[in-house]
């Protein structure tokens, strides 16, 4: 569901201003350093329960505090709010009733992003790709988190029983579950990536009419495609306890994106490579919003970087290809004109050294 109000107390260095929020099309333009990108950071960490910038959480935290709030009003008046401190404690509410998951807020917000960071999915391997796949399962396939969750706990009670190298019983028993599960997952893993693969060749159309016919998707589901789990595990059932931990499975699942069957960052330019990671997004949040269960929201850092104008004006029309709010960011308003509906349907925004404020349309 969209945001219509936010604020974050001590992020980063954002003012604590109320922030109202256009629930279609948002810009906001500022230096670099003026607190653009953090914007997107809050929101990105009430939806995920982390940043896409930085993995550490105390530099998150404004100077001379020890905590940081961000919180958000969405569109149905639901209250949404975490608040981290500097010691590692999380205290998460949802109108004003605590609640100790993370995956609670995420269930409301569905946030994706795409930043500088985002060419993780090229060179950060398959973990990073891992990610962004069962991101949108969590949105689309409701029963998923449930059985990755599941499936992380029994992955940990089979690499125990692997490390220690004793009580068969044990290990049969947490085989035979990391088998069962591990084959559940990938079952709604492909099934997902073929819906994504369908989305996506649509919005390849739009980016990269001239490559589109040669772009692929590969589906790794983390074991031999031809052969059960069961007998891939027993085959190399001495390496794993060797190495003393689970070789194969669900956990070691990937999706490799391929032109001419070459990785991207191979055949693509840099500007080539953020229009995929453009058109991959937005399949993904069309996915979403199809799954009816929250409004996505996208987040589009630095627009302006590596995309020229006819790109841009591509974004013009996403509202009619698209049912989600998006928010956009760029240094100058040069670099957002292309962009910029002729309906007026839209709040734009000034940022400088933190403080953000409304600019006239």
């Amino acid at each position: 569901m969209s945001v219509k109000e936010l604020q974050a107390f001590n992020f980063r260095n954002l003012d604590s201003s109320k922030i109202l929020l256009h629930e279609k099309l948002n810009f906001f333009i500022g230096d670099n350093g003026s607190g653009k990108s953090s914007l997107l950071e809050s929101l990105f960490y009430l939806g995920h329960g982390k940043s896409f910038r930085s993995a550490n959480v105390n530099s998150l935290i404004n100077v001379a505090n020890d905590s940081f709030v961000i919180s958000v009003k969405t569109e149905n008046d639901r209250q949404l709010g975490i608040k981290r401190t500097s010691v590692g404690e999380t205290d998460i509410k949802i109108n004003g009733v605590k609640h100790n998951k993370l995956s609670d807020l995420a269930k409301n917000l569905a946030v994706q992003v795409v930043t500088p960071e985002s060419f993780k999915l090229f060179f950060g391997g398959p973990k990073e790709r891992r990610k962004f796949v069962d991101l949108g399962l969590f949105h689309v396939k409701h029963s998923f988190p449930s059985n990755w969750k599941t499936f992380n706990r029994v992955l940990k009670q089979r690499n125990a029983c692997l490390k220690a190298r004793q009580n068969i019983e044990q290990y049969n028993y947490w085989t035979s579950e990391f088998c069962r599960l591990s084959e559940e997952i990938a079952a709604q893993r492909k099934e997902y990536i073929e819906h994504l693969r369908e989305e996506f060749s649509t919005w390849l159309k739009l980016f990269l009419p001239n490559v589109e016919d040669d772009i692929s998707i590969q589906y790794i589901q983390g074991w031999h495609s031809k052969k059960e789990l069961s007998q891939v595990l027993l085959a190399n059932k001495q390496k794993e306890l060797e190495k003393g931990f689970s070789l194969f499975g669900a956990q070691k699942f990937d999706v490799r994106f391929l032109l001419n069957n070459l990785t991207l960052d191979q055949r693509l330019s840099r500007g080539q490579q953020k229009l995929f990671l453009l058109a991959l997004t937005f399949a993904q949040t069309k996915l979403i919003e199809q799954g009816k269960r929250v409004k996505p929201i996208l987040l589009i850092d630095d627009v302006g970087a590596e995309l020229d104008v006819n790109s841009r004006a591509i974004l013009a029309d996403i509202d009619k290809y698209l049912d989600c709010q998006t928010i956009i960011t760029a240094i100058d308003k040069v670099a957002l004109e292309p962009m910029v509906p002729d309906n007026n349907n839209y709040n734009m925004f000034h940022v400088k050294h933190g403080k953000i404020s409304a600019m006239s349309k």
